[in-house]
């Protein structure tokens, strides 16, 4: 691992069950030498990602908010797409989600909550595994089969559990008929008592950015009854990736890649 990928290794640890860390624990967590991480941590905290408490203690700083600042102005997926997952939420009275591939996971970029929602749905800045739920079968199911193999080989046993397939022939095929039925459903598969809905959003080159999801609690609305907002998520999907592909005022997204 390069002296940069340890540096920004260590804003990973900031989460809210952690959000204070030692210097010494830091130390601890990086396996670097305490010089090398003192020195990463100054330029963390002179670049304003992360702030100084008390006791040499550090939180994370301003500038990830204002980072995060910037990218709900800017990005097309995030700006495009709120407005149709708030006018799936009024229209459904279910939870109404955009997620993006972020690495080998998905992640949620934006929420639009029914007053009633479970703790236990997908919220904002909250990241998965890219092998279970709807969110993340949808996209997976439209990723080149070079980045599935990588998705693959990292997490086969996570892929059996789940039920994408016990070997490669029919995790392939099982994501083949996902792609083909232009979404996916899942109950339970991450948090026990959530039915889930995908569709998969596109850039302007036809490359898979995310998905768009409906989710609710079984006990509020039965699989058997949820499958009837199918049409409603498919049609959100394809109204965000229509925006994406025509709007000229934001740039334009490339498909993220698995590493």
């Amino acid at each position: 691992m390069s002296s940069l990928k340890r540096m920004l290794a260590l804003m990973d640890v900031f989460t809210p069950a952690a959000p204070v860390w030692s210097s010494e624990d830091l130390i601890r967590y990086s396996g670097v030498a305490a010089s090398t991480c003192y020195r990463y941590l100054k330029i963390l905290h002179s670049s304003g990602f992360l702030a100084r408490v008390a006791n040499g203690s550090y939180v994370l700083g301003p500038r990830v908010i204002e980072l995060d600042y910037a990218m709900r102005l800017s990005d097309p997926v995030y700006v495009l797409g709120s407005p149709v997952i708030a006018q799936l939420q009024k229209q459904t009275g279910c939870n109404a989600l955009l997620s993006i591939l972020y690495s080998d996971s998905v992640m949620c970029v934006q929420e639009a909550l029914s007053p009633s929602a479970p703790a236990e749905i997908f919220r904002r800045g909250q990241k998965r595994p890219l092998v279970a739920g709807a969110s993340a079968k949808i996209i997976l199911a439209f990723l080149p089969l070079h980045q599935l193999r990588s998705v693959y080989t990292k997490h086969r046993r996570a892929i059996a559990s789940t039920g994408l397939g016990a070997d490669w022939t029919r995790f392939k095929t099982i994501l083949r008929d996902i792609r083909k039925a232009g979404y996916s459903m899942s109950t339970g598969e991450y948090n026990p008592g959530i039915v889930s809905i995908a569709a998969p959003i596109f850039n302007r080159n036809n490359e898979v950015l995310g998905s768009v999801t409906l989710a609710e609690a079984v006990a509020q609305v039965p699989e058997s009854e949820f499958r009837r907002y199918v049409d409603d998520v498919v049609r959100a999907g394809q109204d965000i990736t229509t925006q994406i592909s025509n709007e000229s005022r934001l740039p334009a997204l490339a498909a993220r890649a698995i590493g």
